[in-house]
């Protein structure tokens, strides 16, 4: 019962830290335009390649970051620098811009495909996540069952991320074009606002501001 209890404990820690239903309007902001199967490709893709990542971090995190000399904080603050780059983009509309001049079938559409940057990382194995991944599986004297466990509870949670992905379609017919040009500028807003949390998080994990208050 107890180790029920850890994996409960993981799966929730690692929910909340992905955040699927967070990620359900961004992924409707990032594949706007896109046809229902070209949408759900990209939901399959992200959530693979996001697994992949989140297996690589929690077998060999730590020995990865540290063999090439990369710090979590490091890692933190290029995935922040990264996704206020795409929140520029949904601010001013120049995705949706771009999407709306292009055949939904064309190379061009392809190359502009948001599965692997920003959805796979670092919305879905962002720092978070990964770091997430690293102390979960890192239990002390856990055995590979364990490591196991925790990996099928990550999968757990990537199962969430897609099955709100699937339902994308139907909650942007809710929202109409106005109502989604709206979210998406929103949006930007707050994935602009998280982009910068995650660079000040970085740099108070290198100690860089250790001095500036986070409080009210």
């Amino acid at each position: 019962m107890a180790d029920l209890s850890l994996y409960i404990t993981a799966f929730v820690t690692l929910f909340i830290v992905v955040d699927p239903i967070g990620l359900a309007p961004l992924f409707i902001a990032l594949t706007q335009g896109m046809s229902p199967r070209q949408r759900r490709a990209v939901g399959l893709r992200a959530c693979a390649v996001a697994a992949v990542l989140l297996t690589l971090f929690g077998l060999l995190g730590e020995q990865l970051l540290g063999g090439i000399g990369i710090s979590m904080p490091a890692f933190r603050i290029a995935g922040g620098l990264l996704l206020f780059l795409t929140a520029l983009d949904m601010l001013f509309e120049r995705r949706t811009q771009r999407r709306e001049g292009q055949s939904a079938e064309s190379a061009a559409d392809q190359a502009d495909d948001p599965s692997i940057f920003p959805l796979a990382t670092p919305l879905i194995a962002g720092p978070g996540a990964m770091a997430t991944m690293i102390l979960l599986v890192g239990k002390p004297g856990a055995g590979w069952a364990h490591v196991a466990a925790v990996h099928v509870v990550m999968l757990a949670v990537l199962g969430c991320v897609m099955a709100l992905f699937l339902i994308a379609g139907p909650i942007e017919r809710a929202l109409g074009r106005t109502g989604t040009l709206v979210v998406t500028r929103l949006l930007g807003m707050l994935l602009a606002a998280l982009a910068v949390q995650f660079v000040l998080d970085g740099m108070r994990g290198a100690g860089m501001i250790g001095l500036i208050p986070t409080g009210r």
